[in-house]
């Protein structure tokens, strides 16, 4: 028997053995939906990445902001860093110059002058101290190359030889480190 009409129906319903045909089924548009969702989400990733990139982007230029800020924050420290100590030797500057401007007028006051520059000296030491700049101690220490150049030898009855014996110009510590050493002559013990 033909059925004319159960083969229109097989054909419209798509026979899954017949590979020529078509097959359609409730879900005709999963595909089209599938297509869009799956293109909409490519374009989100897109923004999502885009989005990523810009704040990588920001974080790089400020970290270079702060790189930038604190190198030149630690070369103002550093070019300022004596700023205390030249404005307390100003203040000894301006006592010499008025030592010497009274000097200058009256040859009389040559013990006034004495004075005066002895209370400069004593103000600038302070002032060497207060920043740990100290005074290498030297007459009658062992002479020690690290902090004494010397600069002749000398016999003396008095001092052992190897120790210093007379200072010729005070050196200098800043903290633990010389800024110049103390110029001595040192003895070469009785002659």
């Amino acid at each position: 028997m033909n059925h004319p009409e159960s083969t229109d129906q097989e054909q419209s319903s798509g026979n899954p053995d017949d590979p020529s045909l078509p097959n359609v089924t409730d879900d005709s548009n999963a595909g089209v939906d599938d297509f869009f969702s799956n293109d909409q989400l490519v374009n989100s990733l897109n923004a999502k990445l885009k989005d990523a990139q810009i704040e990588v982007l920001k974080s790089h230029a400020e970290a270079e902001n702060f790189r930038k800020r604190l190198q030149r924050d630690s070369e103002q420290q550093l070019r300022y860093a004596n700023l205390p100590l030249v404005r307390d030797l100003l203040d000894v500057v301006d006592n010499l110059k008025r030592a010497t401007d009274a000097a200058s007028g009256d040859a009389a006051n040559a013990g006034a002058l004495l004075n005066g520059v002895q209370m400069v000296t004593n103000q600038l030491t302070n002032i060497l101290t207060k920043f740990a700049c100290k005074p290498i101690e030297s007459v009658g220490q062992p002479f020690d190359p690290n902090i004494h150049e010397a600069i002749a030898q000398m016999p003396s009855p008095d001092v052992p030889a190897g120790s210093v014996l007379q200072e010729v110009a005070v050196g200098y510590v800043l903290h633990d480190r010389v800024i110049r050493p103390s110029s001595v002559i040192v003895s070469t013990g009785p002659a």
